[in-house]
């Protein structure tokens, strides 16, 4: 390694899945352990110099009541926060689906920001699902019409707990990141579903996005949690970085902290998340 500085800096942490429940151990999470595992991440955090720390989705496994322990763990860092919702983040009373993206202290449900010269830009792969809208809503119907032509076409990913997203959230994509290259700026985008490799969990019509960004060609990097082993591939000029899950095992840590050079993209990983370096 050189001593040439990063352009910046950032933490990340995928799907800690927190709850006030006993494990399952059948699929190897440790729900009450997260708690330990995020206060280990923060205090790394602390001790490094970072733009900021996004999480990407599935802070609590279930229930409105245990963000409160959760979120009270990210009051000890102090570095910027950025959190995004997953799929277990709605698995909650009907009635408060529509204070999650608030309870995360989110500005939008999606939206983008600009740290080191980088356009980074959190989509919500929530919008179109079963989970996040009452029944009854517009939404809903649009999720279970999906759902049924996914399986129809016998698609890998047509599971009830993966989502998509609409039309409007597509065109402002596709014009934020236009609006990015017209300003000479790399793109960093961040999300709860995997776009790539081909994978069960990845999100419904990820074709899409990653012609996008191919597209588009100023997307350096896709980066994701959802699916807890993790997984990295790339197609274009796009890295795509799956973090593996921080409440499997009940023990090993996972997290990372993520530096862009102009020529790469070096990943310390943490635990049992793996250290990578992605050439740009």
């Amino acid at each position: 390694m050189s001593h040439e500085k990063p352009l910046l800096r950032f933490g990340v942490i995928a799907d800690p899945q927190y709850a006030d429940l006993p494990p399952n151990v059948a699929m190897n999470r440790y729900f009450e352990n997260s708690l330990a595992k995020l206060r280990e991440a923060v205090g790394v955090f602390n001790g490094e110099d970072l733009s900021f720390v996004v999480t990407l989705g599935d802070l609590v496994d279930r229930g409105w009541e245990n963000y409160d322990a959760v979120l009270s763990v990210y009051g000890d860092l102090r570095h910027e926060s950025f959190l995004l919702p997953g799929n277990h983040d709605f698995l909650l009373a009907q009635e408060r689906l529509s204070k999650v993206h608030a309870r995360l202290g989110m500005p939008a449900a999606w939206h983008d920001f600009s740290r080191g010269g980088f356009r980074f830009v959190v989509i919500d792969g929530n919008e179109i699902s079963l989970f996040s809208s009452p029944k009854g809503d517009p939404r809903h119907a649009l999720a279970k019409e999906r759902l049924r032509a996914l399986k129809a076409e016998n698609a890998v990913n047509a599971r009830e707990w993966n989502g998509g997203i609409g039309d409007g959230q597509f065109a402002w994509l596709e014009a934020t990141l236009e609006r990015a290259r017209a300003a000479g700026e790399k793109a960093v985008v961040m999300g709860h579903y995997p776009l790539h490799p081909e994978n069960e969990h990845n999100l419904w019509g990820h074709e899409r996005l990653t012609d996008l960004f191919a597209r588009s060609g100023n997307v350096v990097a896709y980066l994701n949690g959802h699916n807890h082993a993790g997984n990295l591939g790339r197609t274009g000029k796009t890295w795509y970085v799956n973090f593996k899950g921080m409440v499997d095992t009940e023990t090993e840590n996972a997290f990372a902290v993520v530096a862009i050079f102009a020529g790469r993209i070096e990943i310390t990983g943490y635990g049992r998340e793996e250290s990578r370096v992605l050439p740009l």
